[in-house]
């Protein structure tokens, strides 16, 4: 059995002509279950830093479905019981993933606990479960069951055995939330990396003191057919963030097949609808973090149709066959402009492994 835990699918793509205003270097940390890193090009003082990571390790300590105490695992306890009562900004997060969820048909579903729990995927658990415990599980996994209320203050799950897992939509919110730190601080241009959901402050300023440009933010998707670190094209984006579900983000394999991580709220087995990754942009990484998870289980025609619907959203599709379509906000470099083309995000393929459908 191979193991292979949290493979980034996004990276920054750094030149040596990228200008920093002073302040300390990129600064990482291990939180929510992932290296995190914070890169703050102007302004980056030891205090800035340590405020930035303090607020993602306070939702990491929140919304974990893993650590006894948190929102989650209250909810969790008292499935079936009795609401609990939680953190406002809990029942927010919760509100945007039942967004989704219905949304997406429940393609998407915050509840999805009881499934996440059985297969064990990137723990030493993991294992194919039978088609009877699939059911099992399956049967208990259901947003229409969440009753989130806001003026009490509480969440609630319907029925015992019920989870909340929001590992799809967690991260999302912690770079929200740590943008919103650093720009209360006064800094403007940044880059937060959370384990390759990413989230851009300000555009590139490149050249030297004295003689600058402002220039987009060069992010590059990972060939997910490849080891880390091979891109297969490039997003240009300017203060959105951009996050990738992919087969090849957390698996295991057994007896020969690959077994990944998003798994389908219709089967209970890993989605399978011909993709490889699925990157979505968007002004909210919380967004970007749902519309990802959503989009690679709905596959193409109904994951672009997703995309289309939600405004300001882009997302890059790649295919089992080393095809790749744009849909959303995103089109082609060079690509004949919308008529509306304003507010478009470029993407340039520079892998001749692929090409553009």
């Amino acid at each position: 059995m191979k193991v292979r835990l949290k493979h980034t699918l996004l990276f920054l793509l750094f030149f040596p002509s990228c200008f920093r205003s002073g302040g300390l270097p990129p600064q990482s940390e291990f939180v929510l279950d992932t290296l995190c890193t914070v890169n703050l090009f102007e302004g980056g003082t030891r205090e800035r830093y340590a405020a930035v990571f303090a607020r993602i390790r306070e939702i990491d300590r929140m919304m974990s479905a893993y650590q006894d105490g948190s929102d989650t695992d209250l909810v969790n306890r008292n499935a079936g019981v009795s609401p609990a009562g939680v953190h406002p900004e809990f029942i927010g997060v919760l509100e945007t993933a039942l967004k989704y969820a219905r949304l997406s048909g429940g393609a998407f579903d915050p509840s999805i606990g009881p499934l996440v729990r059985l297969w064990g995927i990137g723990t030493d658990r993991e294992h194919v479960p039978s088609p009877k415990e699939i059911g099992e599980a399956l049967s208990l996994v259901d947003y229409r069951d969440l009753v989130v209320d806001r003026e009490r203050g509480t969440a609630f799950l319907a029925r015992p055995g019920q989870a909340l897992d929001l590992g799809a939509i967690a991260k999302g919110y912690a770079a929200d939330e740590a943008l919103r730190v650093i720009r209360e601080a006064g800094v403007r241009r940044a880059i937060i990396d959370l384990g390759g959901n990413i989230m851009t402050a300000g555009s590139r300023r490149s050249g030297i003191p004295g003689f600058t440009k402002e220039e987009p933010w060069r992010i590059g998707v990972q060939d997910p057919l490849d080891e880390r670190g091979t891109y297969l094209g490039i997003l240009q984006v300017r203060g959105q963030s951009v996050v990738t579900s992919g087969v090849y983000e957390r698996y295991f394999e057994q007896d020969g097949r690959r077994y990944h991580h998003i798994l389908s709220t219709v089967n209970g087995y890993p989605a399978a609808g011909g993709l490889l990754s699925v990157t979505i942009t968007a002004d909210s990484s919380t967004d970007a973090d749902a519309l990802s998870t959503a989009a690679f289980a709905l596959g193409w025609e109904k994951g672009s149709a997703l995309v289309e619907s939600i405004p300001g959203a882009g997302a890059v599709f790649v295919f089992d066959s080393r095809s790749v379509r744009c849909a959303g906000t995103i089109r082609p470099e060079g690509a004949p402009e919308d008529a509306d083309g304003e507010g478009r995000i470029a993407f340039t393929l520079t892998n001749s492994g692929y090409r553009l459908e």
